[in-house]
């Protein structure tokens, strides 16, 4: 039978000072003397390797806020040519009645009459 552990909540853990090092305080001088130019050496690494990356990202987002705006004018060209087409093809053809159907073109004409009848006109 396996039984699950209660909930961790923040109220049950207890305050103690932070844990500054994992290493035995014994040998925190004579590892930390020894390790020191090592880690900054790494640090100083790591932060050459971040800055570089950041410098990557910058001109990245810069060429990208430049597609956008190529992007943007594709757009307003499609909606144009979309546009154009539609009064090229006129207003049946998009509703559907330019398909070849003279019943659905019948059905149209029905409902516009009954509509003109409705208002009065």
């Amino acid at each position: 039978m396996s039984t699950n552990p209660p909930p961790r909540t923040p109220a049950a853990r207890t305050t103690t000072a932070p844990r500054l090092s994992t290493v035995p305080p014994t040998t925190i001088s004579t590892i930390s003397s020894s390790q020191k130019p090592r880690q900054l050496s790494h640090l100083h690494a790591q932060l050459a390797q971040l800055t570089a990356h950041v410098a990557d990202l910058e001109n990245l987002l810069r060429m990208t806020a430049v597609q956008v705006e190529s992007v943007r004018g594709l757009g307003g060209y499609a909606g144009g040519m979309f546009m154009a087409a539609s009064k090229v093809l006129g207003e049946e053809t998009v509703t559907g009645a330019g398909l070849g159907s003279n019943a659905m073109a019948d059905s149209n004409s029905q409902k516009r009459e009954e509509r003109e009848r409705s208002t009065g006109t």
